[in-house]
């Protein structure tokens, strides 16, 4: 099984930036953990905070990857274009929010990205990536 995990703007900061929110470990040793843990699966992961690279990034795995975990940070709610990237491509997307988004500001609870996706998962924090690995469990 082959999977990657594409976040969006600011992910880079996890374990940095608003803690009471995001947590104090960081993404590259969160995916340390998860590397071990589905030590059978070839995991990989890409971020940006620019919204052409995610979408090139879905396009160039789209179709042979998997599954694509896609945690588009604030672009969720603004990016028409990823959406369109998201249901242009052959591969399963699952989208994941590390926060509840819908516990966070009314403009988080619209995701443009969902309909797309074969499901979302938020709120379980870092482990809402453990969740979204599991769901293409066979």
């Amino acid at each position: 099984m082959k999977l990657i995990i594409i976040n969006g703007p600011n992910l880079n900061l996890i374990g940095v930036r608003e803690l009471n929110v995001y947590g104090e470990k960081t993404f590259t040793e969160y995916f340390a953990e998860l590397v071990v843990r589905f030590a059978d699966y070839r995991l990989e992961c890409f971020q940006s905070n620019v919204e052409g690279e995610i979408i090139n990034k879905i396009h160039e795995t789209g179709f042979a990857y998997d599954g694509i975990i896609l945690n588009a940070g604030g672009y969720t709610h603004t990016s028409v274009a990823i959406a369109d990237a998201v249901k242009a491509v052959a591969t399963p997307v699952v989208e994941v929010h590390i926060s509840n988004i819908f516990a966070r500001e009314e403009f988080r609870h619209i995701s443009l990205i969902a309909g797309g996706c074969r499901g979302s998962i938020s709120g379980f924090g870092l482990d809402s990536y453990r969740l979204a690995i599991e769901s293409f469990w066979k």
